[in-house]
Protein backbone atom coordinates (compact mmCIF):
# COMPACT_ATOMS: atom_id res chain seq x y z
CA UNK A 1 0.00 0.00 0.00
CA UNK A 2 1.36 3.34 -0.86
CA UNK A 3 3.05 5.66 1.73
CA UNK A 4 0.89 8.91 2.41
CA UNK A 5 3.67 11.55 3.22
CA UNK A 6 2.17 14.19 5.24
CA UNK A 7 2.68 17.53 6.83
CA UNK A 8 1.95 17.18 10.43
CA UNK A 9 2.62 19.87 13.12
CA UNK A 10 0.55 18.56 15.73
CA UNK A 11 -2.07 20.63 15.29
CA UNK A 12 -5.89 20.79 14.53
CA UNK A 13 -6.11 20.14 10.87
CA UNK A 14 -3.32 18.05 10.45
CA UNK A 15 -3.89 16.03 13.15
CA UNK A 16 -7.55 14.95 12.01
CA UNK A 17 -5.95 14.06 8.46
CA UNK A 18 -3.50 12.08 10.42
CA UNK A 19 -6.32 10.01 12.90
CA UNK A 20 -8.40 9.49 9.31
CA UNK A 21 -5.56 8.26 7.55
CA UNK A 22 -4.74 5.97 10.47
CA UNK A 23 -7.78 4.61 11.60
CA UNK A 24 -10.26 4.97 9.00
CA UNK A 25 -8.56 4.19 5.89
CA UNK A 26 -5.39 2.39 7.77
CA UNK A 27 -3.00 3.75 5.16
CA UNK A 28 0.77 4.23 6.47
CA UNK A 29 1.62 7.83 6.53
CA UNK A 30 5.55 9.20 6.84
CA UNK A 31 4.97 12.76 8.74
CA UNK A 32 6.84 15.65 7.74
CA UNK A 33 7.91 17.96 10.17
CA UNK A 34 10.18 21.41 9.08
CA UNK A 35 11.59 23.26 12.60
CA UNK A 36 11.39 26.65 12.53
CA UNK A 37 14.15 27.20 15.86
CA UNK A 38 13.11 30.72 16.52
CA UNK A 39 9.54 30.05 17.33
CA UNK A 40 8.33 29.17 20.90
CA UNK A 41 5.40 27.23 20.25
CA UNK A 42 8.42 24.80 18.39
CA UNK A 43 9.09 22.28 21.77
CA UNK A 44 5.15 22.17 22.53
CA UNK A 45 4.41 21.12 19.11
CA UNK A 46 7.49 18.48 19.51
CA UNK A 47 6.32 17.41 22.76
CA UNK A 48 2.39 17.50 20.86
CA UNK A 49 3.29 15.48 18.21
CA UNK A 50 5.04 13.12 20.79
CA UNK A 51 2.56 12.63 22.94
CA UNK A 52 -0.64 11.98 20.26
CA UNK A 53 1.85 9.22 18.83
CA UNK A 54 2.46 7.62 22.12
CA UNK A 55 -1.61 7.71 22.91
CA UNK A 56 -2.43 6.41 19.12
CA UNK A 57 -0.21 3.58 20.06
CA UNK A 58 -2.17 2.86 23.51
CA UNK A 59 -5.48 2.91 22.19
CA UNK A 60 -5.01 1.68 18.61
CA UNK A 61 -2.01 -0.55 18.40
CA UNK A 62 -2.40 -1.03 14.79
CA UNK A 63 -0.82 2.50 13.78
CA UNK A 64 2.47 1.81 15.28
CA UNK A 65 3.41 -0.15 12.20
CA UNK A 66 1.15 2.60 10.06
CA UNK A 67 2.34 5.70 11.42
CA UNK A 68 6.20 5.86 10.24
CA UNK A 69 8.84 8.09 11.70
CA UNK A 70 9.12 11.70 11.35
CA UNK A 71 11.00 13.31 8.73
CA UNK A 72 12.54 16.82 10.39
CA UNK A 73 14.29 19.39 8.45
CA UNK A 74 15.42 22.55 9.29
CA UNK A 75 14.33 25.50 7.82
CA UNK A 76 17.47 27.08 8.38
CA UNK A 77 19.01 24.66 6.55
CA UNK A 78 17.31 25.00 3.26
CA UNK A 79 19.20 27.14 0.75
CA UNK A 80 17.16 30.30 -0.26
CA UNK A 81 15.72 29.52 -4.15
CA UNK A 82 15.19 33.10 -5.38
CA UNK A 83 13.05 31.60 -8.74
CA UNK A 84 10.45 30.47 -5.63
CA UNK A 85 10.97 33.71 -3.15
CA UNK A 86 10.24 36.05 -6.57
CA UNK A 87 7.15 34.08 -7.51
CA UNK A 88 6.12 34.47 -2.93
CA UNK A 89 6.55 38.26 -3.29
CA UNK A 90 4.64 38.92 -6.65
CA UNK A 91 1.86 36.93 -5.07
CA UNK A 92 1.73 39.07 -2.26
CA UNK A 93 0.95 41.61 -4.55
CA UNK A 94 -2.68 40.50 -5.32
CA UNK A 95 -3.34 38.86 -1.73
CA UNK A 96 -2.14 37.94 1.20
CA UNK A 97 -0.21 33.99 1.92
CA UNK A 98 2.09 32.96 4.70
CA UNK A 99 5.58 33.02 4.38
CA UNK A 100 6.02 29.64 5.37
CA UNK A 101 4.40 28.74 1.74
CA UNK A 102 7.75 30.18 0.41
CA UNK A 103 10.26 28.25 2.90
CA UNK A 104 7.62 24.85 1.90
CA UNK A 105 8.31 25.48 -1.48
CA UNK A 106 12.03 25.60 -0.91
CA UNK A 107 11.98 22.18 1.33
CA UNK A 108 10.19 20.47 -1.86
CA UNK A 109 12.32 21.58 -4.25
CA UNK A 110 15.35 20.80 -2.66
CA UNK A 111 14.23 17.34 -0.71
CA UNK A 112 12.74 16.18 -4.21
CA UNK A 113 9.13 15.69 -2.33
CA UNK A 114 6.17 15.78 -4.80
CA UNK A 115 2.25 14.87 -3.57
CA UNK A 116 2.60 15.86 0.53
CA UNK A 117 -0.48 16.53 1.70
CA UNK A 118 -1.07 20.09 3.36
CA UNK A 119 -3.92 21.02 5.45
CA UNK A 120 -5.64 23.62 4.21
CA UNK A 121 -9.03 23.75 4.18
CA UNK A 122 -12.34 25.75 3.71
CA UNK A 123 -11.32 28.39 6.55
CA UNK A 124 -8.08 28.80 5.80
CA UNK A 125 -6.92 32.26 4.14
CA UNK A 126 -5.12 30.87 1.02
CA UNK A 127 -8.67 28.60 0.65
CA UNK A 128 -9.89 31.66 -1.32
CA UNK A 129 -6.45 32.16 -3.07
CA UNK A 130 -6.80 28.73 -4.31
CA UNK A 131 -10.28 27.79 -5.07
CA UNK A 132 -10.44 28.75 -8.53
CA UNK A 133 -7.32 26.60 -9.61
CA UNK A 134 -7.82 23.56 -7.64
CA UNK A 135 -9.95 20.49 -9.21
CA UNK A 136 -10.39 17.02 -7.27
CA UNK A 137 -8.47 14.19 -7.93
CA UNK A 138 -9.92 11.02 -10.12
CA UNK A 139 -9.21 9.03 -7.36
CA UNK A 140 -10.82 6.88 -4.81
CA UNK A 141 -11.30 9.95 -1.85
CA UNK A 142 -11.83 13.47 -1.81
CA UNK A 143 -8.48 15.08 -2.70
CA UNK A 144 -7.78 18.61 -4.83
CA UNK A 145 -4.94 19.70 -6.17
CA UNK A 146 -3.50 22.73 -8.31
CA UNK A 147 -4.84 22.07 -12.15
CA UNK A 148 -2.45 23.34 -14.80
CA UNK A 149 -5.27 24.22 -17.36
CA UNK A 150 -6.66 26.66 -15.02
CA UNK A 151 -4.01 27.80 -13.98
CA UNK A 152 -2.72 28.53 -17.37
CA UNK A 153 -6.20 30.58 -17.97
CA UNK A 154 -5.27 33.79 -15.70
CA UNK A 155 -2.78 36.17 -15.60
CA UNK A 156 0.06 35.67 -12.92
CA UNK A 157 -1.17 32.73 -11.63
CA UNK A 158 1.97 30.65 -12.55
CA UNK A 159 3.36 31.91 -9.21
CA UNK A 160 0.88 29.91 -7.40
CA UNK A 161 1.75 26.92 -9.44
CA UNK A 162 4.94 27.44 -8.53
CA UNK A 163 4.34 27.52 -4.45
CA UNK A 164 1.67 25.05 -4.49
CA UNK A 165 1.82 22.33 -7.33
CA UNK A 166 3.86 20.03 -4.99
CA UNK A 167 0.92 19.44 -2.79
CA UNK A 168 -2.15 17.43 -2.40
CA UNK A 169 -5.37 19.56 -0.28
CA UNK A 170 -7.46 16.31 1.35
CA UNK A 171 -9.35 18.84 3.65
CA UNK A 172 -9.96 21.57 0.74
CA UNK A 173 -13.57 21.55 1.22
CA UNK A 174 -13.76 20.98 4.87
CA UNK A 175 -14.58 23.70 7.40
CA UNK A 176 -13.16 22.92 11.21
CA UNK A 177 -16.49 22.55 12.60
CA UNK A 178 -17.12 19.27 10.17
CA UNK A 179 -13.65 18.34 11.75
CA UNK A 180 -15.31 18.97 15.07
CA UNK A 181 -18.23 17.05 14.29
CA UNK A 182 -16.61 14.33 13.09
CA UNK A 183 -14.56 14.09 15.79
CA UNK A 184 -17.55 13.55 17.47
CA UNK A 185 -18.74 10.88 15.77
CA UNK A 186 -15.58 9.13 15.33
CA UNK A 187 -14.82 9.05 19.62
CA UNK A 188 -11.30 10.75 18.76
CA UNK A 189 -12.07 13.96 21.49
CA UNK A 190 -9.08 12.84 23.62
CA UNK A 191 -6.70 12.61 20.54
CA UNK A 192 -7.92 16.21 18.72
CA UNK A 193 -7.88 17.66 22.37
CA UNK A 194 -4.37 17.07 23.10
CA UNK A 195 -3.50 19.24 19.54
CA UNK A 196 -1.94 22.74 19.59
CA UNK A 197 -1.95 25.84 17.63
CA UNK A 198 -0.52 28.58 19.26
CA UNK A 199 2.68 30.08 17.69
CA UNK A 200 3.18 32.36 21.03
CA UNK A 201 2.29 30.62 24.10
CA UNK A 202 2.50 32.16 27.57
CA UNK A 203 5.11 31.77 30.78
CA UNK A 204 1.95 28.98 31.47
CA UNK A 205 2.17 26.95 28.35
CA UNK A 206 -1.74 28.28 27.58
CA UNK A 207 -2.06 30.01 24.20
CA UNK A 208 -2.17 33.43 24.35
CA UNK A 209 -4.96 34.31 22.23
CA UNK A 210 -3.68 36.98 20.08
CA UNK A 211 -1.01 35.29 17.58
CA UNK A 212 -2.89 34.59 13.87
CA UNK A 213 -3.62 31.15 14.98
CA UNK A 214 -5.44 32.09 18.15
CA UNK A 215 -7.35 34.38 16.02
CA UNK A 216 -8.33 32.38 13.83
CA UNK A 217 -9.61 29.49 16.35
CA UNK A 218 -11.50 31.65 17.47
CA UNK A 219 -13.04 32.67 14.62
CA UNK A 220 -13.36 29.35 12.90
CA UNK A 221 -16.09 28.28 15.80
CA UNK A 222 -13.30 26.85 18.12
CA UNK A 223 -12.98 29.38 20.70
CA UNK A 224 -13.71 26.90 23.54
CA UNK A 225 -10.39 25.41 22.93
CA UNK A 226 -8.47 28.27 24.43
CA UNK A 227 -8.37 29.22 28.12
CA UNK A 228 -10.95 32.11 29.03
CA UNK A 229 -8.20 34.96 30.18
CA UNK A 230 -7.05 33.96 26.79
CA UNK A 231 -10.37 34.61 25.24
CA UNK A 232 -10.36 38.05 27.14
CA UNK A 233 -6.33 39.04 26.02
CA UNK A 234 -8.13 38.16 22.14
CA UNK A 235 -10.85 40.37 22.70
CA UNK A 236 -8.44 43.23 24.03
CA UNK A 237 -6.18 42.31 20.81
CA UNK A 238 -9.02 42.93 18.68
CA UNK A 239 -10.34 46.06 20.44
CA UNK A 240 -6.69 47.62 21.92
CA UNK A 241 -3.50 45.75 19.80
CA UNK A 242 -0.71 48.03 21.64
CA UNK A 243 -2.15 47.11 25.45
CA UNK A 244 -2.95 43.22 24.62
CA UNK A 245 1.17 42.98 23.13
CA UNK A 246 2.35 45.44 26.45
CA UNK A 247 0.56 42.95 28.50
CA UNK A 248 3.05 40.40 27.29
CA UNK A 249 5.81 41.90 28.83
CA UNK A 250 6.10 40.89 32.52
CA UNK A 251 7.60 44.36 34.17
CA UNK A 252 4.60 46.06 32.10
CA UNK A 253 2.06 43.49 32.93
CA UNK A 254 2.48 43.68 36.31
CA UNK A 255 2.16 47.35 36.43
CA UNK A 256 -1.22 46.85 34.67
CA UNK A 257 -2.16 44.85 37.50
CA UNK A 258 -1.20 47.32 39.99
CA UNK A 259 -3.31 49.68 38.42
CA UNK A 260 -6.19 47.44 38.24
CA UNK A 261 -5.52 46.62 41.58
CA UNK A 262 -6.00 50.32 42.77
Amino acid sequence: MTTTRLLWTGGWDSTFRLLGLLLLHRRPVTPYYLLRGKRPSTPIELDTMARIRQALADQHPHSRTLLQPTVFCDVADLAPDATITDAYERALRNTFLGRQYEWLAWFCTQHDVDNIELCIHRDDKAHAVLEPFVAREDAGERRWRLDPGRVSRVENAADLQMLFRYFAFPLFETTKLQMASQTQAQGWQSLMAMTWFCHSPRRNGQPCGCCHPCLYTIEEGLGYRLPRWSRMRSTIYRKAPLIALLETVPLTRRALERRRAR
